[in-house]
């Protein structure tokens, strides 16, 4: 018998929370396929013709040796599929079904939320939600201990147009539990055509109706992922909802306006910004940072590499506070965890979601993919954010009631600080070597 080779290439590194909701969510999901934009990220293929003549391709191949534990029996697994094949109440079955079935249980045998493996047309709806257009209701969701929830509604979507608030728990979708779901299965059952409906069970703590249901009608989200304006105190303001592809030359447009304003302070806003591509998160922190290390990548307990930022420091000297809060994610963790690690900006709001791990997409030639977790990363100084997230130098909830009458305290205390008018009291980054 032969050794195992696939036939597959690899894609590019990316950093996202979740899956979004056109796909489903995009929490993350904020993913991309495209060829490395710098050496830091690795590609390579292999090429090879994919035929179907009537032939079971990899029949006969084994895994390289060593890969597989001599304790594990895979006449168990031939054994299961004999038995579906033969005595399942419903046939035929298709062999393609049961194939896809076992590698997403394959996948979700990591136990990680965000290793999964899509089904050709999942992998062409999640191809499609990294490139900032999609149909769905254009929300972030992701799991936290194991519980599916909004991390955020991005901006002039039907999500948003809904009411969903950060934070927001998911219980059914379309009166199904949603217990035991990963989250890319959650995406599957909320993504829809453009006019078709979907009603998600939520649950809100502190509302006057803890749980609710909410009918949203699904479109095609566009998303235009960095707003600015000048603010009247004389503060310019960046808003960034996800890294996707333009995200890092909107914001460089966007920076040579303001700054032609002659701004005396800037607030950037990463709340409600799951994340998304590594190499905006890199060009988008060296407009304060330059070339300093941004971000390292941890793998088996060990450093593996370190990413710099990619441009020039324009903001070096510019007083800025970044916004934050719980829908706060992955790559936006990034951008916020450098600039607080090198004094560079004040991180104002709540605690970061605290997703600190880096994933891969893998494609098959028969279009299905593996999107799998390689890397935690980590800020320059080394502190961990997975699970636990980032804790801000100056405390500012935004209440449920502040939310509904249009208050804005968060972004109010920031500009009060950098216009003298309020207090900043910015405790100490230490360096964490928890492994």
């Amino acid at each position: 018998m032969q050794a195992f080779s696939p036939r597959v290439s690899w894609t590019v590194r990316i950093l996202s929370l979740a899956a979004c909701l056109g796909l489903g969510v995009m929490v993350g999901v904020s993913f991309e396929r495209l060829r490395a934009a710098s050496g830091s990220f690795a590609f390579s293929s292999t090429s090879s013709t994919y035929n179907h003549d009537g032939r079971v391709l990899g029949q006969g191949q084994l895994p390289p040796a060593g890969l597989v534990s001599n304790d594990v029996d895979f006449r168990i697994f031939w054994e299961v599929w004999k038995d579906i094949k033969s005595r399942y109440y419903e046939q035929p079955i298709k062999d393609q079904d049961l194939l896809y079935g076992a590698l997403n249980g394959l996948a979700m045998g990591t136990g990680d939320p965000y290793t999964t493996f899509f089904e050709p047309q999942a992998a062409e709806d999640f191809t499609s939600s990294i490139k900032g257009s999609f149909g769905g209701i254009g929300a972030e969701i992701g799991l936290k201990k194991d519980v599916l929830q909004i991390i955020a509604p991005l901006p002039d979507t039907p999500a948003a147009k809904a009411g969903l608030l950060a934070g927001d728990l998911i219980a059914k979708i379309n009166g199904e539990e949603t217990t035991g779901l990963t989250v890319d299965q959650a995406v599957q059952k909320i993504r829809g055509e453009k006019g078709t409906h979907v009603t998600l069970t939520l649950y809100r703590e502190k509302a006057t109706k803890p749980l609710f249901d909410v009918t949203i009608t699904r479109d095609v989200i566009r998303v235009l992922s960095v707003k600015s304006k000048m603010l009247p105190e004389g503060i310019a303001y960046i808003s960034v909802s996800s890294f996707t592809a333009e995200s890092a030359s909107m914001f460089d447009k966007a920076v040579s306006t303001l700054l032609a304003q002659r701004p005396k302070g800037l607030v950037l806003d990463l709340r409600n910004d799951p994340g998304g591509l590594l190499d905006q998160a890199q060009r988008i922190t060296a407009a304060w940072t330059g070339d300093k290390i941004v971000v390292k990548e941890r793998r088996h307990g060990k450093i593996d590499e370190e990413l710099r930022g990619i441009g020039s420091a324009r903001l070096a000297n510019m007083p800025t506070m970044v916004l934050v809060n719980e829908g706060s994610a992955s790559a936006s963790e990034i951008v916020a965890g450098a600039l607080q690690d090198y004094g560079l900006a004040t991180l104002v709001g709540t605690k970061t979601f605290g997703k600190g791990s880096v994933q891969e997409v893998r494609d098959f030639e028969d279009g299905s993919a593996l999107k799998i977790t390689i890397y935690e990363w980590l800020t320059p100084k080394e502190r961990t954010i997975h699970k636990t997230g980032l804790e801000p130098d100056v405390v500012v909830e935004q209440t449920l009631e502040d939310y509904e009458a249009k208050r804005d305290p968060v972004l109010d205390r920031a500009v009060g600080i950098l216009n003298g008018t309020a207090t900043s009291t910015r405790r100490a980054v230490t360096t964490s070597t928890t492994p």
